[in-house]
């Protein structure tokens, strides 16, 4: 057994996906429930579910119309995807267990004959994906600056363990009455579900914050916030981290990570990574569909 087979019995990940060959592996940022927006996308990079493989970086629903669909399409495609779970994906389990409201968009998958497979599937998802052969690692929001890559993904199993019980529904309750800014000896658990699915910005200590939503200007700089990966004492990971959800950061990488949320539902345009190859281009597609910006 090689040292990644171990690291990943440890965390519990299974490692079929990782040994098998894949033509071309593309990453996807923020879908929304935007289904015609992502469907273009994967025509237009020729995606083929009998050879390629498709990662994508959470928020899969919600706002879009077109949810259902994606998520539809998605169970359809299983073997052949990874996912991560974001903020909008965990408000949808809270509204099938009856924690939030629903509302127009979320509603056709509440009234869907597929409700319950579609949500256990979903439920069963992972909060961070690693990929020791391509050496990425796929969050929705972030990696916090505490953490190195064997915390993630221990906190990441904890996580997805948790909405996997039959005590589901009041644990997640408990997980929603706001947000926990400082890694520390109380509701660890708390914390990492909050900045792995709604982390933006940090101050030089590594809390997080939640009020900054734009992009990074010398305001929040001078106020002491920085994006999460820009915190000059963040824990070393290995490797490099693929995350959407900041939609006012727009596509942007360097040499540790890549962000593919480039605002779709707000009629910008949805963005796809080839990953499975050095510098994989870059291709996007505009997105009508989505609602005016706020």
């Amino acid at each position: 057994m090689g040292i990644f087979d171990s690291l990943f019995r440890f965390f519990g990940i299974e490692n079929n996906d990782i040994e098998d060959n894949y033509r071309r592996i593309w990453a996807i940022g923020d879908i929304q429930g935007c289904n015609n927006t992502f469907r273009e996308l994967l025509n237009k990079i020729e995606f083929d579910a009998t050879q390629d493989r498709l990662w994508i970086a959470g928020d899969l629903v919600n706002r879009g119309e077109g949810s259902l669909e994606v998520l539809e399409y998605l169970y359809k495609i299983k073997n052949r995807i990874n996912i991560v779970l974001g903020n909008h994906d965990i408000t949808l389990l809270a509204v099938h267990w009856g924690i939030k409201k629903s509302n127009q968009t979320l509603d056709p998958i509440l009234q869907s004959p597929n409700r319950n497979q579609l949500l256990e599937w979903l439920r069963s998802q992972p909060f961070v994906h690693y990929d020791p052969k391509i050496n990425y690692v796929m969050v929705h929001a972030g990696i916090p600056p505490a953490f190195d890559l064997g915390m993630a993904l221990e906190y990441s199993k904890r996580l997805q363990q948790k909405l996997q019980s039959a005590d589901a529904p009041r644990w997640l309750t408990k997980k929603m009455l706001g947000g926990v800014h400082t890694f520390g000896e109380k509701k660890k658990n708390r914390f990492a579900i909050n900045a792995f699915t709604r982390m933006r910005f940090c101050d030089q200590e590594g809390n997080l914050d939640f009020d900054q939503k734009g992009a990074p200007n010398p305001k929040t700089y001078d106020s002491g916030f920085y994006p999460w990966f820009e915190v000059k004492n963040r824990k070393k990971l290995g490797a490099k981290v693929i995350f959407g959800h900041w939609s006012t950061l727009g596509y942007m990488e360097n040499k540790d990570v890549i962000c593919l949320d480039t605002g779709c539902v707000w009629q910008g345009k949805m963005t796809a990574k080839r990953i499975d190859i050095p510098d994989g281009e870059i291709v996007q597609v505009d997105c009508p569909e989505g609602a005016k910006p706020l």
